[in-house]
């Protein structure tokens, strides 16, 4: 029974412009009216319709599906499967490691608010880092843009990150550097290339707390003042540059609102 490309349309779930198409590529030759030029498909086009909504369920695109129905042999079938299996596994592996980095970024948020202000003494975890921002200024030469376009595409699982060096925190310039951190865990799953300027930061014991600062330019070494206090009171005393990561940005008060994590080396006086 010849069916009108309207009717296979309904039959299919599909648009009459897929159909087009897999007749221009060669699935399918719906005989036509030579009167009013109606395409009448058969049984035949029909199941090579459902083959290619087969493959195409798989993930495969439209041009492929074309190929794969009216082109590929047995061996050729089987290793293009082969080859979507991997692409699947890796595309699974992908979502679980986003899920796992979303409920991690959960956590950090309500821990995060939750501390700011207060400290504890806790061994950072080991991450790899690298600099691209001394105050407002960007460094824009082409080795180190090259380096931020590479991790941007990391993101989520690399994170803005932020250094105070120590004489900074002491009362001198209010300096402070920007780039991209990304925690251990990631470099191998991710493959990260982590030759100079990028550095390895190694674990170490850390006075942990976390502050905000609201509005434009007001991100400053001052905002550390109270984990140099109490460094002081716990008979401790900085080992080197703070650093820490931009939590989150939210509007707070008509205001952008930075809420940060911060670490300072410490060791015992």
């Amino acid at each position: 029974m010849p069916y009108k490309i309207g009717e296979v349309a309904r039959i299919l779930g599909i648009s009459a412009d897929l159909l087009r198409y897999y007749e221009e590529k060669g699935v399918v030759a719906p005989a036509k009216d030579p009167q009013n030029n109606y395409r009448y498909y058969d049984t035949w086009d029909i199941n090579y319709l459902i083959d290619c909504l087969w493959y195409k369920n798989f993930g495969f695109g439209i041009e492929q599906v074309a190929s794969m129905v009216t082109e590929y042999s047995y061996d050729t079938l089987a290793q293009t499967l082969e080859a979507k299996s991997e692409e699947l596994r890796a595309s699974i592996r992908h979502q679980e490691l986003l899920l796992q980095r979303i409920s991690k970024f959960q956590e950090r948020l309500a821990e995060t608010k939750s501390f700011v202000g207060q400290c504890d003494l806790r061994e950072c975890a080991a991450f790899y880092c690298y600099i691209n921002r001394h105050n407002s200024e960007y460094d824009n030469r082409s080795g180190t843009a090259e380096l931020s376009r590479r991790w941007l595409k990391y993101m989520p699982f690399s994170r803005r990150y932020f250094e105070i060096p120590e004489d900074a925190m002491a009362g001198g310039d209010d300096d402070y550097n920007w780039g991209f951190s990304i925690a251990a865990q990631y470099i191998e799953e991710f493959g990260v290339d982590i030759s100079p300027p990028v550095r390895e930061m190694k674990p170490r014991l850390c006075v942990h707390s976390a502050f905000i600062s609201a509005g434009q330019d007001r991100f400053s070494a001052r905002k550390l003042d109270f984990l140099l206090d109490y460094a002081r009171e716990n008979n401790l005393e900085p080992d080197g540059a703070a650093f820490g990561n931009l939590a989150c940005s939210v509007m707070e008060d008509g205001e952008q609102t930075g809420y940060f994590e911060v670490w300072l080396p410490v060791k015992k006086k």
